[in-house]
């Protein structure tokens, strides 16, 4: 038999944090999947010294927390961090870390864990009581072995299923209970990392991560099993009395498919989502968002089209084909085909990172836009010489910012004397234009790259109901010349 003698304390106090400096790990930091540094504390140099005098973390060391969230064992892989509210077991000894921490997700360690802890609403578990449990410890090559052996099996293991090392009912029934009282915040980041990590577009995941950091400021404390109708209303209210309407309705539908996921599982009875109520703040003025044809025209008659490729050419295409800002950003040489008029969009540029080639927004954004004859022969000019594969607006190795070409705009559109608005803007500038000439909503869809006309109905609902009373006007004018 074997005890964990070597369990070390971690700083319980709460030092100062900053906007640089070392990393501080806590008991929320740990995850199923290892360590989540995106939401972590930064503390001072002082302060982390001060805490590795008395738990220095070393590479291959066991992590996992004893104060609130109590669980979720990681093995190290880096040591630049310190640690707070949480136990530390150093590597080496008699037991192989990768046994040890596979022995530690069984399901009679969790007993063990929750029988032990103390606390009422704060759980902590105490180091002693840790260092006291007894296990059985095959020889060190029988440890190696079983700990690569059931590594190697923890990717087959589905999301919220029983552990591999045991199927009875009652762990099961264990492992529901656990889930159902969780927090509901806790529960949410598990399901975007396990759901949405890796399938969707980082500009969406950062909109899933966001969602979450509202739930840790608004609901801090609420359980998963406590999600009623009433709670989850209450969370919609207190969202929507800092957010406009879209914004919250964004917020319930993204909350909603991991709450519709803890129903199907049955760690929530009923669905709580059903007929909540949206609200939010009344919408600020809106900014112009498209110019009409003459102010177009004007804009673009102001523009500095000089004989080298610059930002005023940059909005001239997109005013002329309603591409997206990071489609145009992506372009090169030979996504032009002069020979048929046409541009091909197959790519964006990453401009909100550190630049690189990245997928379109979806399938239906690859795409051939049909040119005009003049743009034609103007960028046939502009790109001879350039490199077939570089982008052309992308000329330097800066970062480039939407607000820097929206701020070219804005000059141009003063110079001009027409309404402010951004380089979007263009793109709806374009797609307002083609409609009120008539152009269907299902060409229009296409040439904009929606994934379905019904995008493009709602964005431009209002010039569709514009043109329909025309139609109306014209159906009853016809009607009276019938005899």
């Amino acid at each position: 038999m074997s005890d964990m003698k070597d369990v070390r304390d971690s700083t319980h106090d709460s030092p100062k944090y900053h906007n640089e400096g070392h990393p501080l790990v806590t008991s929320k930091n740990l995850t199923n999947h290892g360590l989540d540094m995106t939401d972590v504390s930064l503390i001072s140099d002082e302060d982390f010294e001060a805490i590795n005098q008395l738990s220095k973390v070393d590479i291959g060391d066991i992590i996992f927390g004893i104060i609130g969230i109590i669980g979720n064992l990681v093995i190290l892989d880096r040591d630049d961090f310190a640690i707070k509210n949480v136990a530390l077991l150093k590597n080496g000894g008699e037991v192989d870390n990768t046994f040890l921490i596979q022995l530690l997700k069984l399901p009679v360690f969790d007993r063990y864990m929750r029988k032990e802890n103390a606390g009422g609403t704060q759980k902590f578990l105490g180091l002693s009581q840790i260092r006291n449990f007894e296990f059985l410890t095959p020889t060190m090559d029988a440890q190696l072995k079983i700990g690569e052996f059931f590594g190697s099996l923890d990717h087959l293991i589905p999301f919220f299923s029983v552990s591999h090392k045991s199927n009875s009912q009652e762990d099961k029934i264990m492992l529901d209970e656990t889930i159902k009282t969780e927090l509901f915040h806790v529960y949410y980041k598990r399901w975007i990392t396990v759901y949405k990590e890796g399938a969707i577009r980082k500009v969406t995941m950062a909109k899933y991560l966001m969602t979450h950091q509202w739930l840790v400021k608004l609901v801090p404390n609420l359980k998963l099993c406590d999600l009623t109708r009433i709670s989850y209303q209450q969370l919609l209210n207190d969202y929507a009395q800092e957010h406009e309407r879209q914004t919250t309705m964004d917020f319930h539908h993204q909350l909603k498919g991991a709450i519709l996921d803890a129903v199907d599982e049955g760690f929530i009875d009923r669905d709580p989502t059903r007929k909540a109520i949206i609200k939010g703040k009344t919408p600020r003025e809106k900014k112009p968002k498209y110019l009409n044809q003459f102010e177009l025209h004007t804009m673009l008659a102001n523009l500095n089209l000089s004989q080298d490729i610059n930002w005023d050419w940059f909005i001239l295409l997109v005013a002329k084909t309603g591409m997206r800002f990071s489609e145009a950003l992506a372009l090169t040489p030979k996504d032009f085909d002069f020979a048929h008029q046409m541009l091909s969009i197959n790519k964006t540029w990453d401009y909100k990172a550190n630049g690189g080639f990245l997928p379109t927004k979806n399938q239906s954004s690859v795409r051939k836009i049909q040119l005009d004859w003049q743009t034609v022969i103007q960028f046939s000019e502009l790109l001879k010489g350039l490199p077939e594969d570089k982008p052309i607006f992308v000329y330097t190795k800066g970062k480039i910012y939407n607000s820097t070409v929206n701020g070219i705009l804005a000059r141009v559109c003063k110079k001009s004397k027409v309404p402010t608005i951004t380089i979007h803007g263009l793109r709806h500038t374009h797609a307002s234009l083609l409609l009120f000439a008539g152009v269907s909503i299902a060409s229009v869809a296409r040439r904009l790259g929606h994934a379905s006309m019904t995008t493009t109905q709602k964005t431009y609902l209002h010039i569709i109901q514009e043109l329909e009373n025309k139609d109306v006007d014209l159906i009853m004018r016809s009607l009276s010349g019938l005899s």
